[in-house]
């Protein structure tokens, strides 16, 4: 599976994050459609189904060591 690159994953986890604070204090259908936006563009980007799944892949593939940073085990 190809995995997004991270500064990506961060900027689109850091968009829906602000967007929902900003749902929260006031909902409007611009909103609505940014999050609709920024959540379809997660679940893509991770390969999964919902936004919960989405944001859930996203913080762990954050998290989890680059493939660069691991040692060559064919040596």
């Amino acid at each position: 599976m190809l995995r997004p690159d991270p500064a990506i994953l961060d900027a689109l986890l850091n968009t829906y994050s602000t967007l929902r604070a900003q749902q929260v204090a006031e909902d409007s259908p611009e909103i609505r459609r940014r999050l609709d936006d920024v959540s379809y563009t997660l679940c893509v980007s991770t390969g999964t189904r919902t936004v919960e799944a989405a944001v859930a892949a996203a913080t762990a593939q954050l998290s989890a060591p680059a493939l660069d940073d691991m040692p060559d085990l064919a040596a």
